[in-house]
């Protein structure tokens, strides 16, 4: 049994793991919400995050952690104008960490019934603690533009400190090192998404590392609390990377990644739930998938490629079979981790012959516009690709080439937004002239104990901008639905470059992506 639970409130210190209690329903609340406590010794609202349901017009969850369990973990929810009449209570998961045997008790407060594009305000709170605030906007209801952003590969904003001065009293070696790839530019361009003040924001994968880490659950720790000046006022919406899936935490790896977000629902079972999923803000459809299933690399803790028997793919066909025969829905936006173009040498990761196998025909198929991923630590997009060669790497095939209006209805656009923080980025090992390194299967395991990938060097025809000099970035898309039934709808798309303190930033790449709405009328 998964390390995963879900405790109620009452009896969370007792119960064991998988252990299932009834959410109490949501109450009205006195005109007293709250009193400050008095040393109770009882830990405080950390982490605080938001996530979109299904229908982000309709439903929020509101989502901390603490390091123990705790009473009556709640939410008070209510408006700017009218202020927090509403409680909602939290429900409890928890995993166990297996690297450190500690555990770690995440709430997750399901709002529901919500009014679409509408501003609320919120706090969560559990007895003992003081209440921590936020606000959000939900989703349009329909039709309307809205902002959205997107990043991968974070890490944390540490700064690595060897044999430093120590305070008194401190005898033993300070050897505060980074063993987690973060650098100080995480920060920065968690600021810099502020600065945009998206509607919600998409993480594209490996979001802290914390799968190389001494001290995993520290780390976790560390990332909330650094995105937390953003989460508590816009959903982060994440794609399960490579360096989610943690040794001995689940089994397949994802426990804690699992038990920090509660994510729209699959239909699957205890164990893929989160790992992939959707949902739908005004005429997009963001699907949100996990390359780890279908990808050749071993690059995670441990090998598990093929861990959902085939069951990611058949949701994915049926999720873009309904999408696409939404006349409400435009645009199909898909964020994953792991890439299927990159001109990055070694030691960059390289396409993935498996994803190019698995997912670029139903892409094709079902007319993806939008495809957005990290996993290589720099920023470069594609031409609209649609189909591919007859040679052994499936090489994309590019429909069209212009590069500053691009129609998505031609082919799917690929974007690498990798980014976020990392300390080791790949943009000075991008080939001169673009090409691509696929791994086209894996070998014996190396001194890494990962299996050793096998690459094929190919010709990147499909390859439109890359940023060969900034290290870190994002990009910001504004979705304009157009006007009139089976006319035109664009997204306006710019990569910004996050140069420095206070999220200092600059526009390197800007370009639109323009389709037809989806209710003209019905050709019989």
């Amino acid at each position: 049994m998964s390390r995963r639970g879900l405790l109620g409130v009452a009896g969370a210190a007792a119960a064991g793991a998988g252990t299932y209690l009834s959410q109490q329903e949501a109450v009205a609340a006195s005109p007293v919400l709250w009193t400050r406590p008095e040393g109770s010794g009882m830990p405080p609202v950390s982490g605080l995050h938001l996530q979109f349901g299904a229908d982000a017009a309709r439903e929020v969850v509101v989502s901390w952690q603490t390091p123990v369990p705790v009473k009556r973990p709640r939410v008070m929810l209510g408006t700017p104008s009218h202020g927090m009449g509403t409680e909602v209570t939290a429900r409890t998961t928890f995993y166990r960490d297996a690297k450190s045997q500690q555990s770690m008790y995440v709430h997750h407060a399901r709002l529901s019934r919500l009014r679409p594009g509408t501003d609320y305000v919120y706090a969560a709170v559990h007895d003992g603690a003081t209440p921590e605030a936020g606000s959000f906007r939900t989703g349009p209801g329909g039709r309307a533009p809205f902002t959205f952003t997107s990043f991968g590969d974070q890490g944390t904003p540490t700064v690595g400190k060897l044999n430093g001065p120590k305070p008194p009293k401190i005898t033993e070696k300070l050897t505060y090192l980074n063993d987690n790839l973060g650098s100080p530019y995480a920060n920065d361009v968690t600021t810099a998404v502020e600065r945009v003040a998206p509607l919600f924001h998409l993480i594209n994968g490996d979001l802290c590392y914390a799968n190389l880490s001494e001290d995993r659950l520290r780390t976790w720790a560390d990332w909330f609390a650094m995105t937390s000046r953003s989460s508590r006022f816009r959903p982060w919406m994440p794609a399960a990377g490579n360096h989610e899936n943690e040794l001995g935490n689940g089994p397949i790896g994802f426990d804690a990644y699992q038990a920090y977000f509660s994510l729209p629902g699959n239909g699957g079972d205890d164990e893929t739930q989160g790992l992939w999923y959707a949902f739908t803000v005004g005429s997009v459809r963001v699907v949100s998938l996990a390359n780890d299933d279908v990808a050749l690399q071993d690059a995670g803790n441990t090998y598990v490629r093929g861990y959902s028997g085939g069951a990611q793919r058949r949701w994915l066909e049926a999720e873009l079979t309904r999408t696409r025969a939404d006349r409400d829905i435009d645009w199909i936006v898909v964020v994953m981790h792991q890439v299927v173009v990159s001109t990055a040498d070694h030691p960059g990761n390289g396409a993935d012959l498996g994803i190019r196998q698995e997912w670029l025909p139903l892409f094709d198929k079902y007319g993806v516009d939008l495809v957005v991923c990290g996993h290589e630590h720099h920023y470069e997009r594609s031409h609209p690709i649609r189909g591919r060669e007859s040679n052994d790497t499936m090489t994309p095939t590019p429909a069209a080439t212009r590069t500053d209006l691009v129609d998505t209805g031609e082919g799917t656009v690929h974007m690498v937004i990798g980014g976020g923080g990392t300390s080791i980025p790949s943009m000075d090992v991008l080939f001169d002239t673009p090409r691509c390194n696929v791994i086209t299967g894996v070998g014996a395991a190396g001194a890494n104990g990962r299996k050793t990938p096998v690459y094929v060097t190919e010709a990147a025809p499909w390859s439109a901008v890359r940023d060969r000099v900034n290290p870190y970035g994002f990009a910001a898309f504004t979705v304009d639905p157009g006007t009139r039934p089976g006319g035109p709808t664009t997204m306006s798309v710019t990569y910004y470059a996050v140069t420095g303190l206070y999220g200092r930033m600059e526009p390197v790449d800007t370009f639109t992506l323009r389709r037809t709405r989806s209710d003209g009328e019905r050709r019989r």
